[in-house]
């Protein structure tokens, strides 16, 4: 198959023509129609054996790599719109690319995104994606957060990072099948936060997506607004899978507090936004969780309720020191 023939192949999959897409897939770039409001992007790459292993199953890998970038645009409250791909392979193999569709595709329709446009090349495998959303009124950032303001945390923390850490035999294989799947699956196929951002736009003063740790991701969060916080360990959601297959208390902090590849929201907001985040969080199914406070003091600061000292993050950093 030749380059032309495996992008013909993409393009069935994937190009849905819409009305603001003007020139999609075909041409030396896409042309689009913006709307109202402002533009929001973000890239993220996958690298194999660095973001997943060789034998991930492609429509596993297909729906992450797009759902860490749409994670991304969830965090500024923004409605995804279109993407560009860009995939090396070391050789064209139709199954995998089938498959790799079929995860993209099954996501991409949740939230009614468009693929316009991207590259191929040989080498080893990779993805890369880029996102774009509109945001329509206002922007949540990450540098927003307030003096008084709640902190929250949407969903549960250390699945991922429990799912990874049975995959390479560093947790107790005594774990139930159902248990187990639920927490790999967590790993592999992250539930994109987008209808909450959408939510947040309205109602959070900052946000930011948990992808590198709770701690390390709230550390940027504070960072930017200048700000300290304080946590509330046992207020932390945690699920009943992770409760069974990581029984023990610090094991499982760890996990939650560092582990990373989560893909929640970590957000804050005012004394007052309470009531209505508790009925959102009803009506949508997926918890948001008051876990601390914001307060003033040295940006970055961490501390847990009762406790004198930091809480050193210790997430994701592709050029930290081994």
């Amino acid at each position: 198959m030749t380059e032309f023939e495996l992008i013909r192949q993409l393009a069935e999959g994937l190009d849905d023509r819409r009305d603001d897409t003007l020139v999609g897939i075909g041409d030396d770039a896409a042309i689009v129609r913006p709307g109202e409001g402002d533009l929001v992007t973000a890239v993220d790459s996958m690298v194999e054996g660095v973001h997943f292993f060789p034998d991930c199953d492609p429509a596993d890998l297909g729906w992450k790599a797009l759902a860490v970038n749409l994670s991304d645009l969830a965090a500024m409250g923004a409605q995804p719109r279109w993407a560009l791909l860009a995939l090396t392979l070391p050789q064209v193999d139709q199954q995998w690319l089938r498959r790799f569709v079929t995860g993209w595709r099954e996501l991409a329709q949740t939230v009614g995104l468009q693929l316009i446009g991207g590259d191929t090349c040989r080498g080893p495998r990779a993805v890369s994606v880029t996102v774009i959303g509109s945001v329509l009124s206002g922007r949540l950032l990450r540098s927003g957060a307030r003096i008084g303001d709640d902190l929250y945390v949407s969903g549960y923390i250390g699945d991922a990072a429990a799912g990874l850490a049975l995959l390479q035999q560093r947790l107790a294989q005594q774990a139930r099948e159902a248990e187990r799947c639920h927490l790999i699956s967590r790993l592999h196929r992250p539930q994109p936060r987008t209808a909450t951002g959408l939510f947040l736009a309205d109602h959070a003063s900052a946000a930011i997506d948990v992808s590198d740790g709770l701690l390390a991701d709230l550390g940027h969060l504070l960072r930017a607004s200048g700000a300290a916080a304080t946590i509330d360990l046992d207020a932390l959601p945690v699920s009943d899978p992770l409760k069974t297959v990581v029984p023990d208390d610090a094991t499982r902090e760890r996990l939650i507090l560092n582990g990373g590849d989560d893909y929640e929201l970590l957000f804050c907001a005012a004394p007052n936004q309470r009531a209505v985040i508790a009925s959102h969080a009803e009506i949508s199914s997926v918890p948001l969780t008051r876990i601390g406070r914001v307060h003033a003091g040295e940006p970055g600061l961490v501390r847990a309720e009762g406790r004198s000292q930091p809480l050193l993050a210790q997430g994701w950093d592709h050029f930290g020191e081994c």
